[in-house]
């Protein structure tokens, strides 16, 4: 399994032994491999790991299955995390309005366009803070910094990955886009300030982006040959998305080592009742948000073909695995 570094159920059912202890019995190891290291984006489809499952963002996902790769959606998660416009704060910015002429920064494609998920998630949540002001891209100034190195990920790579914070410091642009704990992290070091919260608004549609939804993937060989292993994953993430509703505290140390990031950066980016919302569904609202980040990236160059969203989801699996988790609680329940 990959997971970038992320709040996921999927992570944390990993991080509390639950999926090596789900499958132990059956000789399967679960393994944890960093996504820099896989071809997700390969020009060759056959050569998409069988055995892999990925909770991860949408931007990869969507651009292997532009090029074919056959896997399947068999949930979809969303997490509002620290979605903000930052500046300097001697910035006059109170209304998504304010935003009209300011320079911000853009990062370059990277190797491929299906990997510049930097560029993406920038370009879609530039667009996000402007619409809520009546605004487009053409009424502000995008300034191109230099695209992140692909790296494994780790605190100082993340780091990297919002370069364009060190470019609002030096004044070099006006405003930069950010999303999680490290990000607000780096932001609060640099003594840079939030313009505006994109998660203080009540349309989601401010906030589809790279995370939001979050897609998790499979082979479509591995639903059709091996169904029941999918449907125990998929239960164990369902179990941790309930643990993790119920202890809010001990799940900020996780998320804190799963997002490389210090307890801050989470209490930043993670607020509310996040916690209660990390089990993953495949509802009509969840998939409209994916169909709508598909047609983004589509529209702004980042896929190569459209995607049939719709025709890339099964919900069989994770239909199984809500039955089967509710059979467990109401077992639980007559047992007490």
């Amino acid at each position: 399994m990959s997971q970038s570094p992320i709040p996921a159920a999927s992570g944390i059912a990993w991080a509390l032994g639950w999926m090596a202890e789900e499958f132990a019995s059956d000789g399967i190891a679960i393994k944890r491999v960093a996504e820099s290291g896989l071809r997700l984006v390969a020009p060759d489809p056959e050569r998409q790991a069988r055995h892999h499952f990925r909770e991860a963002g949408n931007i990869q996902a969507l651009a292997a299955r532009s090029l074919g790769a056959p896997t399947r959606v068999i949930g979809l998660t969303w997490i509002d995390e620290g979605q903000a416009i930052i500046v300097r704060p001697d910035t006059p910015v109170l209304e998504p309005a304010d935003l009209r002429n300011l320079r911000f920064a853009l990062p370059g494609f990277a190797r491929t366009r299906g990997e510049s998920i930097a560029r993406g998630m920038a370009l879609h949540g530039i667009q996000s803070a402007l619409a809520l002001g009546g605004l487009t891209l053409g009424e502000a100034r995008l300034v191109e910094v230099p695209a992140p190195p692909i790296e494994q990920p780790s605190a100082a790579g993340m780091r990297r990955l919002w370069l364009g914070l060190d470019w609002l410091a030096a004044g070099r642009v006006d405003a930069v886009y950010i999303k999680g704990a490290a990000a607000a992290e780096a932001a609060a070091r640099l003594g840079l300030v939030v313009g505006i919260d994109l998660d203080s608004y009540p349309s989601r549609l401010a906030r589809v982006n790279n995370g939001t939804p979050r897609p998790i993937t499979v082979h479509a060989d591995m639903i059709d040959d091996h169904f029941d292993v999918v449907v125990r994953f998929l239960e164990q993430t369902l179990r941790a998305a309930d643990w993790a509703a119920g202890n809010p505290a001990e799940l900020k140390h996780i998320l804190a080592r799963e997002t490389l990031a210090g307890i801050s950066g989470v209490e930043a980016a993670y607020r509310g009742d996040f916690h209660r919302s990390l089990h993953p569904d495949l509802s009509p609202d969840r998939v409209d948000m994916l169909e709508k980040q598909a047609s983004f990236l589509w529209l702004h160059g980042f896929l190569e073909h459209r995607v049939d969203v719709a025709r890339w989801i099964d919900p069989r699996p994770l239909d199984a695995a809500l039955a089967r988790h509710a059979g467990v609680a109401r077992h639980r329940a007559a047992a007490r």
